[in-house]
């Protein structure tokens, strides 16, 4: 079997034909295949440099091995499944409480890459036993829960990290990423959240220009005055060079407060193929769990080297569903393109410059959008909060995870936030269904039956099968990005 390393040319190479589309296995011109290829490299740059900034990553390193993901992920489906693989904004919750609990970035890049290790196996599983398995241990109900309290977890981060080292900036900042995601169309909006930094960058330089220094909190945390964007490590970064590397350290309480987002990767990857399946009209159940395994292990290297974990993105669906090129050839040429933005310490020396206020204005629209998306998935599935069995431990869950609950084990372990929230919808959401009383469970979707037809027929739990709608989605977009 190949690769999926070649590819027809479709038509004249210039532009799909009338109501056709470019297949995975096909190509327009070269030229053409670059340009697109460009195009949906600035399509991830927004979320894609933004996440790894927020964990206190290389934004380098985030970029480089964006590439490498897309590479491996783009070779173990044999070029079957078109998608660009970018850094997940799903564990910038999990960063920011590890961090605040003294962890450092060895800590952080060590707990995603057991997450990875854990989404490897899973997609093993899939491969081996069906999607079933996915639905059957997260139907709706919970994975919209956990995407939730994942999103809303963040809210701290913005209100007392970013918003108050320049709430003017970060005010209009968020109001123009607000228009340009809701009045812009097509390409532009899809980018909305690269256009807000963009101009994030210029306003803070206006305002440095018209009124000086800012006294506030810097991005070290101390009150001083400060220039609002400060160009001075561009002027010193090389052109040319390797991004910082640095090994994983691994502790308990870490990886407990990230793993439960291996829920919203699963979700995520779900969606992607799903979506990627309907609009070329090549059903892709088959290739999940191969999908799955491969974010696994691309998030493992890039964590194994100190590189943010990856996730398929949905802003690159936005770009095929436009253009109607889902070519594997363009996003070998982004991939290309990506590995050289990484060789640049004076690009990542840019994205690191990135404002305070800037990051508090796109963060409080991102996070909020990360959290809504479990509401999404409640909608999309009609899942019903009336029902005690699905409200019980969703309203006990998200309130822990948003409100940082915490319990305490021992004199030295403490589980609480995210992992704790997860834990308790995961695991209250089963043993109450197995102690519920029969009428509390007649209810649909049981199964979130959005990424497989396996069940089209007969459900495992007495249904119909059908289940519900999509409800796969997630963060960073493939949202199922973002």
């Amino acid at each position: 079997m190949g690769l999926g390393v070649r590819w027809t040319v479709h038509g004249d190479g210039r532009n799909p034909a009338p109501g056709a589309v470019v297949r995975p296995d096909e190509r327009l011109s070269w030229p053409r295949t670059v340009g697109l290829g460009a195009q949906h490299v600035v399509a991830m740059f927004g979320a894609s440099f933004v996440a790894p900034v927020l964990m206190g990553l290389d934004p380098n390193l985030a970029i480089m091995m964006s590439g490498v993901a897309t590479v491996i992920f783009l070779l173990a489906t044999r070029g079957r499944v078109p998608s660009y693989l970018g850094c997940s904004l799903s564990f910038v919750g999990v960063a920011a409480v590890i961090r605040a609990q003294g962890g450092t970035s060895a800590t952080v890049t060590g707990a995603v890459l057991v997450v990875g290790v854990a989404l490897f196996l899973i997609g093993l599983a899939v491969q081996r036993f069906g999607a079933r398995i996915i639905h059957a241990a997260m139907p709706p109900v919970v994975t919209g829960a956990v995407v939730m309290l994942i999103g809303f977890n963040l809210a701290p981060v913005t209100a007392r990290t970013y918003w108050p080292q320049d709430q003017w900036v970060a005010l209009l900042t968020m109001l123009f990423t607000g228009l340009a995601v809701v009045c812009l169309r097509g390409f532009w909006s899809r980018i909305a959240i690269f256009l807000g930094l963009v101009f994030g960058y210029a306003v803070s330089w206006v305002f440095d220009r018209a009124f000086g220094m800012i006294h506030s909190v810097n991005g070290a945390g101390r009150v001083t005055d400060h220039w609002r964007l400060d160009f001075s490590a561009v002027g010193s970064a090389d052109w040319i060079g390797l991004p910082s590397f640095h090994g994983p350290t691994f502790q308990l309480s870490a990886v407990l407060v990230a793993l439960p987002v291996v829920i919203a990767l699963v979700a995520e990857n779900a969606g992607h193929v799903k979506a990627v399946g309907e609009m070329t009209g090549d059903p892709l159940d088959d290739k999940l769990g191969t999908a799955i395994s491969a974010d696994g292990a691309a998030s493992v290297l890039s964590t194994a080297l100190g590189g943010p974990p990856n996730t398929t993105y949905s802003e690159n669906i936005g770009v095929m569903a436009a253009t109607r090129v889902y070519s594997t050839a363009a996003y070998w040429a982004a991939a290309g393109f990506a590995l050289l933005f990484g060789l640049c310490p004076k690009f990542g020396a840019v994205v690191a410059a990135i404002p305070g206020g800037v990051l508090g204005g796109i963060t409080v629209i991102l996070y909020g959008m990360i959290g809504l998306l479990g509401a999404q998935i409640w909608v999309h599935n009609k899942v019903d909060l009336r029902n005690p069995l699905n409200l019980v431990p969703v309203a006990a869950g998200i309130i822990i995870g948003i409100g940082g609950v915490s319990l305490r084990l021992g004199s030295h372990f403490e589980l609480g936030g995210i992992a704790l929230g997860t834990i308790v919808v995961l695991t209250g959401y089963h043993v109450l269904r197995a102690l519920a009383p029969a009428h509390l469970k007649e209810q649909r979707p049981l199964l979130d039956a959005g990424t497989s037809a396996y069940d089209r027929t007969s459900g495992t739990d007495g249904t119909d099968g059908r289940g519900g709608a999509d409800g796969a989605g997630g963060p960073d977009g493939a949202d199922g990005q973002p």
